[in-house]
């Protein structure tokens, strides 16, 4: 057997001081994660269940890339997020064991095309167009849990061109990281490589071209992001 076109470079993430890289499987992010963002997005903060939804592995980006600003739309958004990365993968996973599955966690971004995005939930259709898009997924070096443990709380905020738009902490999440592991499992087989973007706090807005977003979460450092111009 012969494959009719030569498969694209693995998507891959760099491991916070040293040459190693993460392949990237699949990239899953949740919803409405922190009470006051759920609230400033026009929804309720109950703990309702929790839903997903998923970026492309490709749409990773390198910490300090210039990100062209994205086509299609007029509203381009910034998220601060914790991001989480699997290590050893397993279904029906326990919470009380779903920690011992996460190597290591980064620093991320979810750019969001956010007037799609609302145009695509009013409409009852899926977000794929609004958050899956080219280069959606900043993700800063990743750094082993035998080096920073478990972060459960600590500051989480973002800077654009030095004005801080968002300031949370990581306590503040409404589905802890072992909650989203043990419930995203009972869906999906989870296998290294598999990241999790853990929500974003209160305080999402604009970028525009030229801008520089930087996210910065206590104890794993920061993720910066430079606005291109127009794709």
């Amino acid at each position: 057997m012969a494959l009719v076109f030569a498969p694209q470079p693995a998507p891959t993430v760099a491991v916070a001081g040293s040459d190693d890289r993460i392949p990237v499987r699949r990239i899953f992010c949740i919803g409405r994660n922190y009470a006051a963002h759920a609230r400033e997005m026009g929804k309720d903060p109950d703990r309702d269940p929790p839903f997903f939804f998923l970026k492309p592995a490709d749409a990773v980006v390198e910490d300090g890339a210039t990100v062209p600003y994205p086509p299609q739309t007029e509203n381009f958004h910034y998220e601060a997020e914790l991001v989480a990365v699997i290590g050893t993968g397993g279904v029906d996973i326990p919470e009380e064991k779903a920690l011992d599955h996460v190597w290591g966690y980064a620093v991320g971004n979810d750019l969001t095309r956010r007037d799609l995005q609302l145009k695509a939930r009013e409409q009852g259709r899926p977000w794929d167009l609004g958050k899956g898009f080219d280069r959606s997924a900043p993700i800063a070096p990743v750094h082993p849990v035998a080096k920073v443990g478990h972060p459960s709380k600590g500051s989480i905020k973002l800077m654009v061109n030095g004005e801080v738009k968002q300031d949370a902490d990581l306590a503040e999440l409404i589905w802890s990281v072992p909650e989203m592991i043990s419930i995203l499992s009972h869906s999906f087989e989870l296998k290294p490589g598999d990241i999790i973007m853990t929500g974003t706090p209160a305080g999402v807005g604009p970028l525009q071209e030229g801008d520089t977003c930087v996210v910065e979460i206590e104890g794993l450092g920061t993720c910066t992001t430079i606005i291109g111009s127009r794709a």
